[in-house]
């Protein structure tokens, strides 16, 4: 393939799919239209399937727009930012596209968020509307409630789970006998202070008609939340044009068609869940099997009966699913695609995977920043534990975090990005994007605090982080958030939080506490069961160890490497 006069050549090239494009070409339209167009392809195709019973393209786009009209109703305006905290769930599906219906901006939450964080994600974007369901709807109505009159929401809308699917399910082997209490139960609607709950139920069936569909490529489309090293999360503006880029691109490097049948049981509130998953099946005009949970063996039934062909997942599910006693009951001959980021796959069990199914397990690389890859495995040469090449249209490099010169093969570097699908900057923070990006060979590179090394294939290797981070199952979770979430609890006085090794998670987290004098009797169960309350499940720290004293340089700043060299040397040890 000739390589176009404003690529430079790359290594990679010569390992490049022959029958994909260095660079495409984007529509001029925005996400929804990728969910309208395929409703008018394929009117009767299962869209969704959820605990065995199926939503057609028709009733999706059909559902969408009553919610469209519904949230122009109550006042959505272009450009407003709406909440989405859900599981994985058809209602997840309709609201995301409702939002973009109505030329809002969705702004996902993680559905394990507590009160405490939640109050950041309604303030920080201004939002005075959102999306949930029943089980989730009492911690947003208590985070509102929290914050000054002037910040709280206006309107919660509240689905049932058995908004979509008929309550005779819970017979089938598609629901774990676990998620019954869950999910069947019609939930009370909480009161918001100063403001109005609306069942989901009575909205759609208003049939209000939508707004004129006014946005564009260039419209903001989505603010997902990331942490840092210091401080609050940030808020990642992305236009439509930058999630449309890897949608198209994914459903092209996957070979992603109708007949696609994707198993979405990665959060579809995380930045890979809602573009290689959500939107790239839905451009691709492909079925979605959704699981709100990971069940080992709901996958295995599920994988069996729907014939599924595309898995992404994190590793974890991956030898969770093959450690199952029924594993050897399940057919995972449909597969043809199985992949994923987050976290490494070990060699083993991708080799496994190889010599059992015929399965090469693709890894990849992104960001929140990047709208998920940007980079990849190509699926006919590819690397296991590497991050793959540099994706469609992506110029990555390998530089010197300090000089910020480009270093040679094989030496560790910061891994530095541009491309299409890079974010536009952070919500309200100009000094966070002025710092986030480098000027590099005149184009505008975003610098993404892993270190990582290029082979002489072009191929990239994760090496270590640049920002403080741990990594357990996949999920990312940012120390100074942990800290800055502990210290209000009345018995700690310091708290540092590093990572310690997980068998089965990678990583989990460590706090280490120091107690006030008035506190002394306080115990780790304590601290770990206040935690519980406060912060996802995923934050929460496995271990408590108290110190009399954190050690401090001389500029007073608590010196988290020494802990965590300290840590890695005792599980040496």
């Amino acid at each position: 393939m000739p390589i176009p006069a404003e690529i430079q050549e790359r290594p990679h090239h010569r390992f490049w799919p022959k029958r994909l494009p260095y660079q495409i070409t984007l529509p001029a339209t925005s996400l929804w239209h990728n969910l309208k167009t395929s409703a008018e392809r394929y009117p009767d195709k299962p869209a969704l399937v959820y605990f065995d019973r199926v939503t057609t393209y028709r009733e999706l786009a059909a559902q969408v727009d009553a919610l469209a009209g519904a949230l122009h109703a109550l006042g959505v305006q272009r450009g407003d930012r709406v909440l989405l905290d859900m599981q994985n769930t058809p209602q997840l599906v309709a609201a995301h596209f409702a939002i973009l219906r109505a030329n809002a901006v969705v702004v996902p939450v993680n559905p394990m968020n507590r009160a405490e964080e939640l109050k950041h994600y309604i303030s920080d974007p201004d939002a005075k509307v959102a999306i949930t369901t029943a089980d989730l709807a009492p911690e947003l109505a208590k985070a509102s409630g929290a914050l000054p009159p002037g910040e709280r929401l206006a309107h919660l809308v509240v689905s049932q789970f058995t908004d979509a699917f008929d309550a005779a399910a819970a017979d089938t082997p598609a629901m774990a006998p676990a998620w019954r209490d869950w999910l069947l139960p019609t939930r009370p609607l909480p009161q918001l202070d100063g403001g109005e709950v609306h069942a989901w139920a009575e909205l759609i069936a208003r049939n209000a008609p939508p707004p004129e569909h006014t946005a564009g490529a260039d419209d903001m489309a989505l603010l997902p939340y990331t942490s840092g090293t210091t401080g609050l999360p940030k808020g990642c503006i992305h236009h439509h044009s930058s999630l449309m880029h890897n949608a198209v691109a994914g459903q092209m490097w996957g070979c992603a068609s109708a007949e696609t049948v994707v198993l979405a049981v990665v959060p579809m509130f995380h930045i890979t869940g809602i573009v290689s998953m959500m939107h790239t099946a839905i451009l691709a005009g492909a079925t979605l099997v959704l699981m709100p949970r990971w069940d080992r063996d709901v996958a295995g039934h599920l994988i069996s009966k729907w014939k599924v062909t595309s898995w992404t997942n994190i590793p974890t599910m991956v030898i969770d699913l093959m450690a199952s006693p029924n594993f050897k009951d399940y057919d995972l001959s449909s597969l043809i695609y199985i992949g994923g980021g987050g976290a490494a796959m070990p060699q083993a069990v991708a080799q496994r995977l190889l010599e059992e199914f015929g399965l090469a397990y693709q890894e990849g690389y992104g960001l929140t920043e990047t709208a998920a890859p940007s980079h990849s495995n190509p699926p006919d040469h590819p690397k296991q534990q590497c991050l793959g090449m540099p994706f469609m249209s992506v110029d990555a490099r390998v530089v010197d975090p300090e000089t910020l010169q480009e270093l040679p093969v094989g030496e560790s570097g910061e891994i530095i990005i541009h491309g299409p699908q890079v974010f536009q900057g952070y919500w309200k923070r100009p000094d966070a994007t002025d710092a986030a990006f480098i000027e590099f060979e005149g184009k505008r590179f975003f610098r993404s605090g892993d270190m990582g090394r290029m082979d002489e294939d072009g191929y990239f290797f994760i090496t270590d982080r640049l920002k403080r981070m741990i990594n357990a199952s996949g999920f990312k979770v940012w120390p100074a958030e942990v800290e800055l979430l502990m210290f209000r609890h009345p018995a700690i006085q310091e708290a540092c939080v590093i990572s310690t090794r997980d068998a089965y998670r990678g990583e989990s987290v460590k706090a280490v506490v120091v107690l006030r004098p008035t506190h002394k009797d306080t115990t780790a169960e304590d601290i770990v069961a206040w935690c519980r309350e406060n912060m996802a499940a995923y934050k929460v720290p496995r271990q408590v160890q108290f110190a009399d004293a954190l050690p401090k340089s001389g500029s007073g700043k608590v010196m988290w490497r020494l802990l965590q060299e300290a840590e890695e040397a005792q599980q040496k040890a």
